[in-house]
């Protein structure tokens, strides 16, 4: 499966902005798809995972209560809605989709390739 992920761009902190990863194969349902983020000089981290259905999410530390990951199966696509923006948020965002394993240990085969999100102070 291709994945491609937009909506990135430059907000203020405090702002929101809403994510999409677009996936090229059907059903998307046969994919558990998370979102990642990796900021300048760090290490990609984990941010945000939905189960296959929609029904399981899982969110890091730092995200939980501001973050809402969902998706659309219909459609073929998924979304981060981030809320509350921090400039600790600045990073670009990977979206991931497995195909057996969802969550923040998934195997994640497929990787989108990016969007950068930067929050100013």
């Amino acid at each position: 499966v291709q994945l491609q992920a937009f909506g990135g761009g430059l907000v203020q902190a405090g702002g929101f902005l809403r994510l999409s990863c677009a996936a090229s194969r059907r059903p998307f349902s046969a994919f558990a798809m998370a979102w990642f983020r990796q900021a300048p000089g760090k290490e990609r981290e984990f941010v945000a995972a939905i189960s296959w259905s929609g029904g399981n999410t899982d969110y890091a530390d730092s995200v939980k209560g501001r973050f809402t990951i969902s998706r659309d199966n219909a459609k073929n696509t998924g979304y981060l809605q981030m809320n509350s923006l921090k400039p600790e948020d600045t990073a670009v965002y990977y979206c991931a989709a497995s195909a057996t394993r969802w969550g923040r240990y998934g195997q994640y085969d497929y990787w989108g390739q990016g969007t950068l999100v930067t929050v100013s102070s």
